[in-house]
């Protein structure tokens, strides 16, 4: 780390110290969205500009303005390690993109911006975790703005994705699909783009990608695909990936296996679901879960069920979720179906021209740490730089949200 990155680890862990309960609040709220709203002002319809296709501006909606010290008393009450330097503005997206199979869709996303804006804006894509709730996404949830609060109160654009099937987007929601998260991501950045020109905000032309859990997976398969196939309108400057599941095939899929107990077990499920929806592979969820999961767990995946619901009906142990016949299929067999759409679905075997910086710890149990030293070595021979971080030793996957953000932010403060 250096000295600046350094300094914001320590004013982090004296946060802990001094306000634990608070600044556990806001790792809860990072992750999972629970803070409760807090009184804003509503503004109105924003005029879309005009754009066709891909990332072509439905509708905006402005949510929120807060001035400076509003920003600032929210920050010292959730005991974070931060000053605003702005009021902030916020704006629901909703953008056309591509759904499942390649047709039209409309999907949303929350847009956070500094105010006054003070020259040109650096901008930070912010890539949300495990949520299933539509009301819990970026554009309907405040508290799930929050990192975007964060980052605009310091002087960025913040633009954080919905993704597919959650929010305003109709339909299931896949769950660590790497090429919809991607292209979700980058229609979203472009519709965001379209709304600073319509408002007159100049962009530095600085994009960085940022996400913790599912949102590390999304940052990098969005870093890779805005790399590789839309180097002609984005460069992305650096990213920061937090915690993520970027070796579904290995290190994920021994999980599967495991028959130790697993701390999410709703996270299987989602999956599976998921990857159904995109890629039609049975005919019932009973091809797939084992009953009486069958029956019981597919409904609770409608946008209104939380996790808590999920898991109080899941067995502790995930193998025990799936199909038995499904199971040992899998179990057996190196180049089973599932194992090909885990590989097609990892997101560490390419050579990135950005640096990356991943943040995990290895106390992680929900994401192993093992994720993050396959992709060290995965994400070899491009221009950028590859590096490891861990931020706090031997914390879990929770307790390791706050101290991974700050620390990931005061390195993108450097660039």
């Amino acid at each position: 780390m250096d000295n600046h990155e350094q300094e914001t680890c320590g004013a982090a862990r004296a946060a802990y110290s001094a306000a634990q309960r608070r600044l556990h609040t806001w790792i809860v709220c990072l992750l999972l969205g629970c803070v409760a709203p807090v009184a804003c002002d509503s503004g109105g319809v924003v005029e879309p500009p005009p754009r066709e296709g891909r990332g072509a501006t439905v509708s905006v909606t402005k949510l929120y303005e807060k001035p400076r010290a509003e920003v600032d008393a929210e920050l010292d009450r959730l005991g974070v390690p931060a000053t605003a330097r702005f009021g902030v503005a916020a704006y629901r997206i909703l953008y056309e993109t591509i759904g499942l199979h390649d047709e039209p869709v409309t999907a949303s996303g929350a847009v956070v911006v500094p105010g006054p804006v003070l020259g040109a804006l650096d901008v930070m894509s912010i890539q949300h975790g495990t949520i299933l709730r539509d009301d819990k996404a970026p554009s309907q949830d405040e508290s799930a703005q929050f990192l975007g609060v964060v980052y605009a109160a310091d002087g960025y654009l913040a633009v954080l994705p919905d993704l597919l099937g959650l929010g305003a987007s109709e339909g299931v929601h896949p769950y660590h699909h790497a090429a919809t998260a991607a292209t979700a991501v980058v229609d979203m950045l472009r519709a965001s783009y379209d709304f600073a020109a319509a408002e007159g905000i100049t962009l530095s032309g600085k994009l960085f990608l940022s996400g913790y859990s599912q949102g590390g997976h999304t940052a990098m398969a969005a870093h890779r695909a805005l790399e590789a196939e839309y180097s002609d309108e984005f460069t992305v400057t650096a990213s920061t990936p937090m915690a993520g599941a970027y070796d579904l095939s290995g290190v994920m899929a021994e999980i599967i296996l495991s028959t130790e107990p697993y701390p999410s077990p709703y996270y299987l499920p989602y999956l599976l679901i998921g990857y159904d929806a995109v890629y039609e592979l049975f005919d019932s969820p009973s091809d797939y879960l084992a009953s009486p999961y069958d029956v019981l767990i597919p409904p609770l995946f409608d946008g209104t069920h939380g996790p808590r619901a999920i898991n109080a009906l899941m067995p502790d142990i995930l193998r025990d979720v799936v199909n038995p016949t499904l199971l040992a299929a899998f179990e057996q067999d190196p180049n089973h179906f599932y194992r090909r759409l885990f590989e097609e679905n990892d997101v560490y075997r390419w050579s990135p021209k950005a640096s990356i910086r991943m943040y995990h710890c290895s106390g992680d149990r929900h994401v192993p740490i093992d994720n993050a030293y396959t992709a060290l070595e995965g994400l070899k021979g491009g221009s950028g730089t590859v590096e490891l971080i861990e931020p706090v030793s031997g914390a879990d996957h929770f307790g390791c949200a706050a101290f991974a953000v700050y620390a990931g932010k005061a390195w993108i403060d450097t660039f």
